[in-house]
């Protein structure tokens, strides 16, 4: 993920683009460098002067002094944190540049074929950081600091911007992210080889092989995974937790990470998010989080309870200004040793009293669910027999991905369960309803549709289930099937039609009103299957296409030159 990492903000399509008000139309200058990156931002520190933005690339690009300002702060490490030589981390902020650009058919294309998980955030951007600090005499003060896309910083600190347009202009070359297809980015004398993920592949294997259609030269550095954190390191210091944690994460629990540095906030941070794949994450969160962030007196606030967020930072200082949160996370450096890290204390928040508060994690949270603790101890196995991290961190995400399963499982059966038959859709009639959620009805269903079926974890799974129903991830999950099955309908009522052999009998008793209104609702159906809306073959587009010729041949003159004007 390094070799693709960004310094200011980021186009969040699942991570790898999203709309702005900076977003090109196909084909404009950039438009290819913004399928993967906005911009690129080149921050100086002085310690006497502050922070200055130094160079934004393309420079046409536009963001806001707010968006400036937060890009300037968040690119620097707290104070707190000791990170001479060069540093990486993640950050991201709300866009707030008013009115943005409309979608392009690109960037439908990609969500309908990416996993919802990845799938675009048009209000947000994504800052990746390469921050280099180093001791430089001939600068009053001794220190020269910037701030720059990891996969090109190291060459910029030697060669400067003609690098740097350099690398932007290949980048402007490359294909747009496409789903399931593995890619051959050359950036820089080397070729990255990406396989961008689809919500076609199966979770619980490992990605295809890489492999390359042709004779690259020099040889494809192969990126396994352009989304996928080595959780087992991550979560080394909080194993004992990792289940607690998963439930926080699943309810959308306010959670503060108090971590060393910017590199162990923003990682910690999306570990914690990406535990619950393949459901997206629907809270707000922020890698790294400073007092200077424009949303600090929201987030700080005692006036009102705290928003779902997580929360990374590393300045002390949050301790006490957050100690009205609900749990609070506070990791210490890693330890390099084989043996399995000591492990973060689960202590109640009353003990959360001064600034050097120890590692734990603080919190008056009782898990719904035991903990699993054969999992622990094939990892600590693991750690003795140096087992690979790779096997450790496939171990351990296998785990959270199953228990994220046995819990959606039974809420997509019920959620199936309330789509009409596709008996009751006909040709020339409105679509029967989708039948509303019933909470009540759906934990009756747990009793032979429950996770206990593929889960071995024992506890108060319906006491998770109703907490589960007041936090956004529900709110947002029942969105998106809802939206989903309605395209469903939609659809089928597309292929009813056009399967439908009599549509000049049907015209034959209906009035010029029906018949116009039969052609507007075809089109419109068409107009959202060309924009992948629509989950529609080939061959019925072209039916429907037909049908609405056929249709309009049968009108008068005048309504055939309303319908379709030259």
């Amino acid at each position: 993920m390094d070799a693709l990492s960004g310094a200011g903000p980021r186009r969040a399509r699942g991570r790898l683009g999203a709309a702005s008000p900076g977003a090109r139309a196909a084909g404009a200058p950039w438009a290819r460098f913004s399928a993967w990156l906005e911009c690129v931002c080149v921050v100086t520190f002085d310690l006497e002067l502050g922070q200055a933005l130094e160079l934004v690339y393309p420079s046409d690009f536009r963001l806001t002094d707010k968006e400036k300002s937060s890009i300037c702060y968040l690119s620097f490490p707290d104070s707190h944190s000791g990170c001479l030589g060069d540093t990486q981390f993640s950050f991201r902020i709300r866009q707030c540049g008013g009115q943005r650009s409309p979608w392009h058919a690109e960037d439908r294309r990609y969500d309908s074929g990416a996993p919802v998980s990845l799938q675009r955030e048009p209000a947000h951007y994504f800052g990746y950081v390469y921050f280099r600090q180093v001791k430089d005499s001939s600068v009053k003060r001794g220190y020269f600091q910037k701030a720059l896309l990891s996969l090109i910083a190291p060459e910029y600190f030697d060669k400067l911007a003609p690098c740097l347009e350099a690398v932007c202009n290949e980048i402007d070359q490359w294909p747009a992210p496409v789903p399931g297809q593995t890619l051959n980015l050359p950036v820089m004398g080397v070729v990255l080889q990406v396989r961008v993920p689809s919500r076609m592949d199966k979770p619980e294997h490992s990605p295809p092989k890489q492999c390359s259609h042709e004779n690259l030269l020099p040889a494809p550095v192969v990126l396994t995974s352009v989304h996928e954190l080595d959780l087992f390191r991550c979560f080394q210091p909080v194993l004992t937790h990792v289940q607690t944690l998963w439930e926080l994460m699943l309810l959308g629990e306010p959670l503060v990470v108090l971590a060393p540095s910017p590199a162990m906030s923003s990682e910690m941070v999306l570990a914690l998010i990406s535990c619950l794949q393949p459901l997206k994450f629907c809270c707000d969160y922020r890698p790294y989080f400073t007092i200077h962030d424009s949303e600090f007196k929201e987030f700080t606030t005692r006036t009102q309870a705290p928003p779902n967020v997580v929360l990374g930072v590393t300045n002390p200082f949050f301790i006490k200004t957050l100690q009205h949160w609900p749990h609070i996370l506070r990791v210490g450096e890693p330890k390099m040793s084989g043996d399995l890290p000591k492990q973060v204390k689960l202590k109640k928040p009353s003990r959360l009293k001064t600034l050097d508060t120890k590692p734990g994690l603080y919190t008056a949270y009782s898990a719904h669910l035991h903990r699993d603790k054969a999992l622990l101890k094939r990892l600590l196995k693991g750690l003795q027999k140096k087992r690979p991290w790779d096997t450790q961190t496939a171990l351990l995400r296998r785990h959270l991905l199953e228990l994220t399963q046995s819990f959606i499982i039974p809420l997509e059966h019920y959620m199936a369960s309330l789509m009409p038959l596709q008996k009751s859709i006909t040709p020339w009639k409105t679509p029967p309803q989708i039948r509303p959620f019933r909470q009540d009805d759906f934990l009756r269903s747990l009793e032979h549709a429950g996770p206990q079926l593929t889960c071995i974890l024992k506890g108060d799974w319906l006491g998770l289930y109703r907490r589960f129903f007041k936090s956004p991830h529900f709110d947002g999950w029942y969105r998106q099937r809802y939206k989903e099955m309605a395209h469903k309908l939609e659809a089928l009522h597309l292929e009813a039609i056009c399967e439908a052999q009599n549509i000049e009998a049907w015209m034959k008793d209906k009035s010029e009103v029906e018949v116009v209104d039969l052609v507007l609702k075809l089109r419109e159906k068409l107009v959202q299957a060309q924009g992948h809306q629509l989950p529609v073959k080939e061959a019925t587009l072209r039916q429907a296409q037909l049908y609405i010729e056929t249709v309009i041949g049968s009108l008068p003159k005048d309504l055939q030159a309303v319908l379709c004007p030259p």
